[in-house]
């Protein structure tokens, strides 16, 4: 046990929020995911392990919070910084002080042990130098160097002050600075959002890899099942622990739940049974001790009562469009995109029930292409023509930021003024505003409660064709799953923009890779996605391991799509794979990995030799001999390391 809340309670404002959960963190390496319906009080569990807030006492019974040793806590709250004039370079080396004075104090022992014989400097100098080791002493800026690009930052940024970046790479630099930082205990409030999908994949493989505990909160399906080991979910105020990743938490959940109404169904049985046979024959003198016993039976039962329903209200509507188009939906012809100068140029056409899945890194033009398509921004060259009778609906991110000093029936009506009361009432009743909450001014609702009430908008209109801009930002689980679900049902054509890889797995059609200088398109959508980057990465490695055993890239100058032709083009066909084939990839690549793993032997024996020569008694006062010996070691450790690193990747 590393850290454990029992009996944990904590209300807000009068309302209970969690009510006598239990939380543990079993061993140092585990990965917990949080999950729970917006508002069920996951980012107030995060805040009650930091100990930013307080746990209440219920019925007299007072939490107990109790950890091993003193674990350090790290939470990303907001991207504050102690002095916005210090660059990037300055705030980090704050992060690594402990790595920089343990190398400044083994520098200076060496010195001293070049003029000493004392066995306190010695045990000093070895104790550190293992500690510093151990703790990524010989890698720390070059993980800072792969955080750095993997965040989209460059190595220019490395000497802008703080005051110098937007609002959101301040938050992207404060969510680095915590990961270097590596707190015992990492607790990660919706850490996906607004990354984009090359990050988030990152980020996933560096959490997996964390050697300390993580608690995160996630509405990302396949980033929880990618990492956690644990789920905990938060239903009814309370908490329940699941082991598995999400896929793993859904089955055990559903699983749970049929047990328990079959195990209540069958008490109710024996009760009825039981109080039959007492009924029956409580009034037979030579019966009444039988019946008697019956009674108590029921009595002395542990009751199991019927499950509770799962949480599982959201929006639910369908509806038939007002128009019928035809076949044809768009058409975009050399369309120039971007503001001041073009990003990228693209030509496609959108049929009639497609549903079109764009995907890319941040800042390439995904929601530019939206924005230029709907007539948002105007483009720089090139033509976008709808087909007969196709109306659209968009859905822009900022509509998640909307704000008006109305409420909400007000703001809906103002918009449909011919609609009646119950009209009105009825369309919003489907997005979840019903009751009082109709009243709620809009500038008080949370980003998943401007969402629903711009999807009510668009849909109230009854477009045939929908564009679709990050819309599961802001949603939980269900609501994503109930807008999957709409969509799936839909009779019209859908083009959407997400990040949310299980999104856009179960529901795109066909997939556009929007990438630097060019577009990819992925006919049958996500899942050919998936199966051609693997072969890629799997490709990317098999060259790795020709150039590393001196042999030369396979290259075809015609296969290549880059309108630079770039060397790295010529090096792919038009689907951006390598052309070697995949079994001899795969077979190179797992003679590396046993030639590796050679090495490996053999570096950790030469090692361990170079520490039994540290402690040979010929040596005992022999410093410089001995500083010698160490030199060898470390520079054996940092290649071992270096070696490790290689196999690892390889076997990632």
């Amino acid at each position: 046990m590393i850290y454990k809340i029992s009996n944990g309670s904590v209300s807000l404002g009068g309302n209970t929020i969690l009510e006598r959960v239990d939380f543990e963190i079993k061993n140092k390496k585990e990965k917990i995911a949080v999950v729970g319906r917006n508002g069920s009080g996951k980012t107030t569990l995060l805040r009650l392990i930091s100990g930013e807030i307080e746990s209440d006492t219920t019925d007299g019974i007072k939490t107990s919070i109790n950890s091993t040793g003193d674990p350090v806590t790290g939470y990303l709250k907001q991207a504050a910084f102690e002095d916005d004039n210090r660059t990037l370079d300055e705030e980090i080396q704050v992060v690594f002080r402990r790595f920089i004075r343990m190398k400044e104090r083994l520098d200076e022992l060496t010195k001293e042990l070049s003029k000493s014989d004392s066995e306190k400097l010695i045990n000093e100098y070895t104790s550190l130098l293992e500690k510093y080791k151990d703790e990524g002493g010989y890698y720390y800026l070059k993980e800072y160097d792969v955080m750095l690009k993997s965040f989209g930052f460059s190595e220019e940024d490395k000497t802008k002050r703080l005051s110098e970046f937007s609002g959101g790479e301040r938050t992207k630099l404060a969510f680095i600075r915590l990961l270097l930082s590596k707190p015992d205990i990492l607790l990660l409030d919706e850490p996906t959002n607004h990354l984009d999908m090359e990050t988030i994949e990152w980020l996933e493989g560096y959490l997996k890899s964390y050697p300390y505990a993580v608690v995160l909160v996630s509405h990302d399906r396949m980033f929880i099942d990618h990492i956690a080991d644990t789920v905990y979910e938060i239903e009814y105020h309370n908490l329940k622990r699941y082991n598995g990743n999400y896929s793993d938490f859904i089955r055990q959940k559903k699983e749970n739940y049929d047990k328990q109404l079959k195990d209540h169904i069958k008490q109710l049985k024996e009760i009825e049974r039981l109080n039959n046979i007492a009924e029956r024959f409580k009034n037979k003198p030579t019966k009444v001790s039988m019946a008697r016993s019956k009674l108590k039976a029921v009595e002395h039962m542990d009751i199991i009562d019927a499950p509770k329903a799962f949480d599982e209200k959201t929006f639910h509507v369908d509806y038939k469009p007002a128009k019928e188009p035809g076949k044809d939906i768009l058409f975009v012809k050399d369309l120039a995109i971007g503001y001041d100068e073009v990003i990228t140029r693209l030509s496609f056409e959108v049929k009639k029930r497609e549903r079109v899945g764009i995907i890319g890194g941040n800042g390439l033009g995904k929601s530019t292409l939206l924005k230029t398509i709907t007539g948002v921004i105007s483009p720089l060259g090139g033509t976008v023509r709808y087909g007969t009778n196709v109306e659209v609906g968009y859905f822009d991110q900022q509509m998640a930021e909307y704000t008006s000093d109305k409420n909400v029936i007000d703001d809906f009506h103002d918009e449909f003024p011919e609609l009646t009361d119950n009209e009105v009432r009825s369309s919003l009743g489907a997005f979840l505003f019903s009751g009082d909450d109709v009243y709620k001014e809009v500038r008080g609702l949370s980003g998943g409660e401007k969402v629903r009430l711009a999807l009510c908008k668009i849909i109230k209109r009854k477009p045939n064709f929908l564009i679709l801009d990050e819309p599961t930002n802001h949603m939980d689980i269900a609501s994503k799953e109930a807008l999957e679900d709409m969509l799936l049902r839909f009779e019209g054509t859908v083009m959407f923009v997400s990040h949310d890889r299980y999104f856009v797995k179960k529901l795109a059609s066909r997939l556009f890779l929007i990438e630097k200088d060019r577009v990819r398109v992925y006919s049958f959508g996500y899942a050919q996605y998936e199966e051609e980057q693997e072969k890629q990465r799997l490709a990317k490695e098999g060259v790795k391991e020709n150039i590393a055993m001196g042999g030369s890239v396979i290259s075809d100058p015609k296969l290549s799509e880059n309108k630079e032709g770039t060397d790295e083009a010529k090096k792919t066909d038009k689907t951006g794979l390598l052309t070697y084939e995949a079994q001899k990839e795969a077979s190179r690549r797992a003679k590396r990995i046993k030639r590796l793993e050679e090495d490996i032997t053999r570096i950790e024996e030469e090692i361990a030799l170079k520490k039994e020569e540290l402690n040979d008694e010929r040596y005992a006062t022999d410093y410089i001999k001995l500083k010698e010996i160490q030199d060898e070691a470390n520079a054996l450790e940092e290649k071992l390391i270096m070696i490790m690193e290689e196999w690892d990747e390889l076997n990632a």
